[in-house]
């Protein structure tokens, strides 16, 4: 009998225990619940704070001249899909010519960037020299001074090389590994690449060149395809550089062309710019969307060990 109550007892403290233990794991889900819906609800806020500017410039490219600023509104009263069409023609030049300026401007960067970059950042990385370690440190200090400062110095460089209004001074650079930070994101991304396939390579006969090419990059695609992007939205979207050396409207790249709609004595034409400067937009979001995947497995994996 006395067994009986023992185990009586010791049944319903365990199911007293077992309820105890539901009931916390309802709370922690209903809790964990709680966390994830207010977390979504502030990314959610967070992006459309991101996208306002976006949909906005969307917006203001489809309305007439007396609304874009007048009217807060981003749906507008009456769509004037004119703006395209007329300012893909408003300017001296076809807006199709200032496309393929930039065009073969990003890309030659593009491409600059990339072989040359891959290429010190390999030396960097991968082989011993004598002082090895300081130039890599002088590389790195390279990143805290400012373009401003540079600037004249180039500029009067270029002036006595024959180079002004033409786009030697935009390209040449970039094949002479000028951009630090690919740099440091390829010498990264190849340091936490196993050294036994250099030496691997090394006993098959390679050379240093063969090694990085055919063992190496290969083997760096993600980290040369973040370099790639970086580069080609950089490029695209500088204007700082195009105003500075280019003179001739027939040379002008897509961020000068976009400044010609704003007159400072006349009419300035916002609908049309902002019209063009959706379209604008378009090479770098298709080119962003189809290749993302290599900037976040590229700064993923340059940061490994």
């Amino acid at each position: 009998m006395k067994t009986s109550v023992t185990d009586l007892e010791a049944a319903m403290e365990l199911d007293e225990a077992t309820r105890l233990a539901h009931a916390f794991m309802l709370q922690r889900k209903k809790r964990d619940r709680n966390a994830r819906l207010l977390k979504h609800a502030f990314l959610i806020g967070v992006s459309f704070i991101m996208l306002y500017p976006l949909v906005w410039l969307l917006s203001a490219s489809l309305k007439p001249e007396n609304e874009i600023f007048g009217n807060l509104d981003l749906w507008p009263s009456t769509f004037k899909f004119d703006n395209y069409s007329a300012g893909w023609h408003a300017l001296p030049q076809s807006f199709s010519v200032f496309y393929v300026n930039s065009a073969i401007v990003t890309v030659l960067s593009v491409i600059g960037n990339l072989i040359s970059c891959s290429f010190a950042a390999y030396a960097f990385a991968r082989l011993r020299f004598t002082g090895r370690n300081f130039f890599f440190a002088l590389m790195m200090m390279t990143l805290m001074i400012p373009y401003h400062v540079v600037l004249i110095p180039q500029y009067v460089q270029f002036l006595q090389l024959g180079w002004v209004d033409t786009y030697l001074p935009l390209v040449v650079p970039r094949f002479l590994a000028s951009d630090t930070f690919f740099i440091f994101l390829m010498v990264q991304f190849f340091r936490q690449l196993p050294r036994e396939l250099d030496e691997a390579a090394m006993i098959d006969g390679c050379s240093p060149f063969k090694i990085y090419w055919a063992v190496i990059l290969p083997l760096s695609l993600p980290a040369m395809g973040t370099a790639a992007i970086f580069s080609m939205i950089w490029v695209w979207e500088d204007f700082l550089a195009p105003l500075i050396y280019l003179n001739d409207i027939k040379s002008y790249t897509v961020p000068l062309a976009l400044r010609l709609f704003l007159d400072q004595e006349g009419q300035s034409a916002y609908g049309q710019m902002f019209a063009m400067s959706v379209l604008s937009l378009v090479p770098v979001v298709l080119f962003f969307v189809l290749f993302q995947k290599f900037i976040v497995r590229g700064i993923a994996t340059s940061g490994m060990k």
